[in-house]
């Protein structure tokens, strides 16, 4: 069975990213792979993992005013990939892009940047307008003129959630906000980066992406982005 069917059938029924699964298809082979396999075993996650094909998003990026495919860069860059919004109460998203962007400035300083794509993907379209997001940008230091870094933002959030949950199999749920005084609404959710090779193989899903030494992960996409 096709990965992305498979996630699509599954991810209705999903409660939790590391949920088990009956079966999951690889289809990297030799030399696909960088990375060696990861300590932690995620095969039987409802996610993507090590070797497998990262599933294809198209997104609107509205800071650029374009719409970007997460297959686009096959053939040409690696790229961190992450899911956030910025009314983020816990920190939980800023650390995440944080680390992105900390990717971003190595690449950068160690001239790799044409070789890298980092994509940080909103599933808060209401409140994370383009104009919200390009303020945020700044606020994380972004460097938005590179030209390696999009905000992608979904129309509505049920399709961000068809995409977060269905596409990439991680349980997404929008609550009431009732301990934040200026929060309407919040978002549980699973703090992933994946780190993902030119032939569009998963090199790492990081179940931790919001706490992992930043050192680990940009070394681990130096390695991928240089290969």
């Amino acid at each position: 069975m096709n990965r992305r069917l498979y996630l699509r059938s599954i991810a209705a029924s999903s409660v939790a990213a590391t949920a088990g699964c009956l079966d999951t298809l690889s289809i990297a082979g030799d030399g696909d792979m960088i990375l060696e396999p990861p300590e932690r075993d995620l095969s039987e996650a409802t996610h993507p993992s090590y070797g497998d094909e990262f599933p294809t998003a198209s997104v609107p990026a509205p800071l650029t005013g374009e719409t970007v495919s997460t297959d686009q860069y096959e053939g040409e860059r690696a790229m961190l990939v992450t899911f956030f919004y910025t009314s983020c109460p816990d920190g939980v998203c800023p650390a995440l892009i944080l680390r992105l962007r900390r990717a971003q400035e190595v690449a950068a300083e160690e001239g790799y940047s044409d070789s890298a794509a980092f994509l940080a993907m909103t599933f808060d379209p209401e409140r994370d307008t383009a104009d919200v997001l390009r303020t945020y940008a700044d606020q994380q230091g972004v460097d938005l003129e590179a030209g390696n870094w999009h905000f992608l933002r979904p129309e509505r959030y049920e399709d961000a959630k068809s995409i977060v949950a269905d596409q990439y199999g991680l349980p997404l749920e929008k609550r009431d906000a009732e301990k934040y005084d200026d929060l309407e609404y919040m978002f549980p959710h699973f703090a992933y980066i994946f780190l993902v090779n030119e032939r569009g193989l998963v090199e790492r899903a990081y179940p931790d992406g919001a706490t992992i030494a930043t050192s680990k992960l940009v070394d681990d996409f130096e390695a991928v982005a240089t290969s």
